[in-house]
C-alpha cells in the first residue's frame, strides 16, 4: 500500500492546530478560519472517520482579551490568559460543530496525566467512549493549573501523546509553514520541501530551526520530535500549512501536501515493541494450560477464567508477567485491574465481573493489543 492509499484509508485521526493559525498571528481568534477547519472535520466524520482535535490557542486568545500584545512571562498571567481564552475558544468550537450536527467534549490534560498509568488509562477510556458516540473531543493542555508545562511544554508533543493514547492512524499538525524543509526557508532561498521521510531519520533535527513563533511554545524541531512519539504507536504524522485551502480534506484524501513522517513499523508492531522494552513488570499472573495455548495461538486476549493466581503489588495499567504453572514466562502485558480485584476475578467468566466487583469494567484482564508474547 503506497502512502496516498494508506492515508486515505486512515480511520482515526488526531488533528493539532497551532496558536498562530487560531489567533491570526495574535489578532484575536480567527473565527473565519476556525469555521473552515470545523467544516472539514465535519466532512471527515461524515465519511466515517473518527477525529480528535488538539487545539492550541487558549493563552493566545486570552492574551488579546487581557490587553497583552506579546506573550507574558509571568506564570500567573499565562494561567489567567489560559483560563479566559479557553472559555472563548471552546465556545466557538461548540457553536460551529453544532451547526454540523456534532457534539464536542472538552478534555484538559497535563503531562502528568499521561505519565501516570491509572490516569492514562482513564483518559484513554474516556476518549474512546466519546469517539464511539461520534463526539469530537477537543483536547488542550490544562494551562490554568500547570507551571513547568506552560514554560517548557508544547501542544505538538501533546498531540503525539494523544495519538498514542487513542492509537490513531494519523497525526496532522497544522502550522503556519508549508512543511519541513531541508534547511531554514527564512534564511535560504534554495530550501527544498521534504515530502516524505521516516520519523526516525536522525538527519531531520539538523534541518529544523527549532525556533518558535511569538505566540506558540514550539517550533519545527518539536514537530519532528512529536512525529517520533506518534510513530511509537505506529501513527503517521503530517506537518502541513493550515493556511492551505481545504488542507485537511485534501491531505486525508491522499493528496501530497506538506511533509509526511512515517513510522518504520506498523501500529501494532510498534506498540508491542514499546511494551516489551519500556515498562518494568510489577507482578505476575499464573495461567492455566488452556490460557497459555490460547495466547500462543495468537490474537487472543487474556480472560480471568484462564488465570489461576496473581502475585505482586500491581495496579491498573501496570505491566505484569504472564507465566505458566511451572513459572515459565509466556507473555507480558498491561493489566486492566489491580491485584486485589484480579484475585477476586481469577477463574471466573467475564460475564461475572460486574457482580463480583460491583461495576462493569473491561471483559479482559489484558487486552490482546496490550499483550506481548515472549
Amino acid at each position: 500500500m503506497d502512502m496516498r492509499e494508506k492515508i486515505a484509508k486512515a480511520q482515526r485521526v488526531v488533528i493539532k492546530i497551532g496558536s498562530a493559525l487560531l489567533t491570526n498571528d495574535g489578532q484575536g481568534l480567527d473565527v473565519k478560519s476556525i469555521g473552515k477547519w470545523v467544516e472539514q472535520i465535519a466532512h471527515l466524520r461524515d465519511s466515517g472517520k473518527e477525529v480528535v482535535l488538539v487545539s492550541s490557542g487558549s493563552i493566545a486568545a486570552g492574551m488579546t482579551r487581557l490587553g497583552f500584545s506579546t506573550r507574558p512571562k509571568r506564570v500567573n498571567e499565562l494561567q489567567a490568559a489560559a483560563a479566559l481564552g479557553q472559555m472563548k475558544l471552546v465556545g466557538l468550537y461548540e457553536s460551529y460543530f453544532v451547526d454540523h450536527g456534532l457534539h464536542t467534549a472538552q478534555i484538559l490534560l497535563t503531562n502528568d496525566d499521561l505519565s501516570n498509568r491509572r490516569r492514562y488509562l482513564n483518559a484513554r477510556s474516556t476518549l474512546r467512549t466519546l469517539l464511539s458516540f461520534g463526539v469530537i473531543p477537543i483536547v488542550n493542555e490544562n494551562d490554568t493549573v500547570v507551571t513547568d508545562e506552560i514554560r517548557f511544554g508544547d501542544n505538538d508533543t501533546l498531540g503525539a501523546l494523544v495519538a498514542n493514547l487513542v492509537e490513531a492512524d494519523v497525526l496532522v499538525i497544522l502550522t503556519d509553514q508549508l512543511g519541513l524543509y531541508d534547511k531554514n526557508p527564512r534564511d535560504h532561498a534554495d530550501a527544498q520541501l521534504i515530502p516524505y521521510a521516516y520519523a526516525s531519520d536522525e538527519r531531520l533535527e539538523g534541518m529544523a530551526s527549532g525556533g518558535a513563533g511569538a505566540l506558540g511554545s514550539g517550533g519545527m524541531l518539536t514537530k519532528i520530535r512529536a512525529a517520533r512519539l506518534a510513530a511509537r504507536s505506529g501513527a503517521d504524522t503530517l506537518i502541513v500549512s493550515g493556511r492551505e485551502t481545504d488542507v485537511i480534506s485534501r491531505a486525508l484524501s491522499g493528496e501530497v501536501l506538506g511533509t509526511w513522517l512515517q513510522p518504520e513499523q506498523g501500529r501494532l508492531a510498534a506498540r508491542k515493541q514499546w511494551l516489551a522494552g519500556h515498562l518494568k513488570s510489577r507482578g505476575s499472573l499464573v495461567l492455566d494450560a488452556g490460557a497459555v495455548d490460547a495466547l500462543r495461538s495468537g490474537g487472543k486476549s487474556l480472560l480471568p477464567v484462564g488465570v489461576l493466581d496473581a502475585e505482586g503489588a500491581f495496579s491498573r495499567g501496570d505491566m505484569v508477567r504472564c507465566v505458566n504453572e511451572a513459572g515459565v514466562l509466556v507473555a507480558r502485558g498491561l493489566v486492566n485491574y489491580g491485584v486485589a480485584e484480579t484475585l477476586k476475578l481469577v477463574g471466573h467468566g467475564s460475564a461475572e465481573i460486574g457482580s463480583i466487583l460491583g461495576y462493569e469494567g473491561e471483559p479482559e484482564l489484558i487486552h490482546c493489543d496490550d499483550l506481548v508474547i515472549v
